[in-house]
């Protein structure tokens, strides 16, 4: 059952109305910075997360549909991804960085390369092209799948069946007798 605040909350999100963010912040904001501060731990990540769902709510406020989701339920969505993403650019960027005590740069020796996948761009090329595509942009590229759904314009669902097919039909290639096992 929608409470009467909900509804008022909603028809000013559909209308495109500023009045819906005191409310929603009034109503909504200490139940979704608790749910963000129990995945950030830090209390001013989990205040710029909880300002960017807000701002996700806003920009995104005239698709939202009552019929798919209660509000809380979207709203805790946005929240809970917005905390995801804040610690997965955080972790992104803690291993971009140069570890000067730790490089491997001249370490690295013929051996430790693994001769069994030296070949892999000949099997890769041996694969239909729209599963090439993903397997470069997700291995090579360095991608995430959402980054690369969004570079190749194609839905994330798309990226991960064709990451998965082309997987699978690599796995055929290099370990043709357990292959034919799993299907």
């Amino acid at each position: 059952m929608i409470t009467p605040t909900e509804t008022e909350i909603i028809n000013f999100l559909k209308n495109g109305d500023t009045k819906a963010m005191p409310l929603l912040y009034d109503n909504y904001a200490d139940a979704l910075f608790s749910v963000i501060s129990k995945i950030l731990k830090d209390p001013d990540l989990a205040q710029d997360a909880l300002q960017e769902t807000f701002i996700k709510v806003w920009k995104k406020g005239r698709l939202y549909d009552p019929n798919k989701a209660k509000l809380f339920t979207w709203l805790f969505r946005i929240a809970h991804n917005t905390a995801i993403d804040k610690v997965r650019s955080i972790n992104k960027k803690l291993e971009s960085e140069i570890q000067i005590d730790t490089t491997n740069v001249h370490t690295i020796t013929v051996a430790s390369f693994n001769q069994d996948v030296m070949d892999i761009h000949s099997h890769l090329n041996s694969l239909e092209e729209k599963y090439q595509v993903v397997i470069k942009a997700l291995f090579f590229e360095g991608m995430t799948q959402e980054e690369a759904s969004k570079e190749l314009n194609m839905p994330l669902g798309t990226v991960k069946s064709r990451l998965k097919i082309g997987l699978r039909e690599l796995k055929k290639i290099y370990n043709p007798e357990t292959s034919s096992d799993a299907n």
